[in-house]
């Protein structure tokens, strides 16, 4: 497997030096950045595999980059780092496309254990796809439209289309409903109980017509959570 790469982006010269060492020590290749717009800059012209964004930098802060960085490279993976109690930052480094955080201080192993997962959460992770079809009834995820076999349509909510998508941007694994919180809620989803993630499945099984006993689309994988199910073909 080649060397992957990630760019830290940390305006403390003595942090930004200890998340270095402790990346390349565990084999990664790390660039490294305390500026904003030279972390934008880094970001568009090289090949990365995961960002480490802190929030508070000079020049442009994480918070600004992240849109920008979402609009060019969708699916590069980001670890918002923010200082201990700013919830607001970590909701809307979230919301905003973030794929996890890490609150300040954080041990190494902390930070080594989620670069791990989200780099093996986002490994498999294919390009977005535009339209799902499975057993006549094909689904347009821009237009938000499913079209049944009989030429009758049915809109998607747009939570329910954000589901659709991600479940196809993940295609051939199981996702987590914290992770469905996370990723398209935006929410933290430690220390919630909630039947939302499940409620809003059970609606967009409903439009899809997918009996629960023959679900085509939209699979329960048990202990799991959902995934899309193996008889769906996509086109981008």
């Amino acid at each position: 497997m080649s060397q992957q790469t990630i760019l830290v982006v940390e305006d403390d010269p003595a942090i930004r030096r200890g998340l270095v060492d402790c990346l390349s020590f565990s084999g990664y290749r790390v660039l490294e950045t305390g500026e904003g717009q030279e972390a934008l800059r880094m970001i568009l012209g090289n090949a990365l595999d995961l960002v480490l964004l802190d929030v508070m930098i000079p020049g442009m802060s994480g918070l600004e980059i992240l849109p920008e960085l979402r609009r060019s490279k969708p699916s590069l993976p980001v670890i918002m780092v923010t200082a201990r109690g700013s919830e607001e930052d970590r909701v809307l480094g979230l919301r905003g496309g973030a794929d996890d955080y890490v609150v300040k201080p954080f041990s190494s192993t902390e930070l080594l254990a989620r670069v791990e997962a989200v780099l093996r959460r986002c490994a498999e992770r294919p390009d977005a796809v535009g339209h799902l079809f499975s057993d006549g009834i094909a689904v347009h995820l821009e237009r938000r439209e499913v079209i049944r076999a009989s030429g009758e349509s049915e809109v998607l909510s747009e939570r329910e289309t954000e589901i659709l998508a991600y479940l196809a941007a993940c295609r051939g694994r199981a996702v987590a409903r914290k992770e469905l919180l996370q990723r398209v809620w935006g929410l933290d989803p430690r220390g919630i109980e909630t039947r939302t993630v499940d409620m809003h499945i059970a609606r967009l099984r409903e439009k899809l017509g997918d009996a629960s006993s023959d679900a085509r689309f939209v699979v329960t994988v048990r202990s799991k959570g959902y995934m899309l199910g193996e008889s769906v073909e996509f086109e981008v």
